[in-house]
C-alpha cells in the first residue's frame, strides 16, 4: 500500500447486514460510535439494511424490503383505479 494517499481514519471496519445479522471486515473511512467484538478483537461497526448476502439480485430470492411503508405507499398510489 503506498503511503501518505490513505486518510487517517483508513482502518478495519466491521460491516453488518442488519437483516441476516452477517457481518463482514473491511478497511473503511466510515465514522460509527458503535464497536463490536470479532474473535476477540474489538471494531467499528456499521449497521446496513441490505447487501450482498441479502439483495435479491445476489442471493436469486425476491423479496419486498420495506423501508418506512414505501413499498406500500407506492402500491396505493399506482393502484388500479376500478
Amino acid at each position: 500500500m503506498k503511503t501518505g494517499i490513505h486518510p487517517e481514519t483508513y482502518r478495519l471496519v466491521a460491516f453488518k447486514d442488519m437483516s441476516n445479522d452477517v457481518v463482514f471486515i473491511t478497511r473503511s473511512c466510515a465514522n460509527t460510535k458503535e464497536t463490536i467484538v470479532i474473535e476477540g478483537v474489538e471494531y467499528p461497526v456499521v449497521k446496513l439494511e441490505i447487501s450482498n448476502t441479502s439483495h435479491p439480485f445476489y442471493t436469486g430470492k425476491m423479496k419486498l424490503v420495506d423501508t418506512a411503508g414505501r413499498v406500500d405507499k407506492f402500491y396505493q398510489r399506482y393502484a388500479k383505479k376500478k
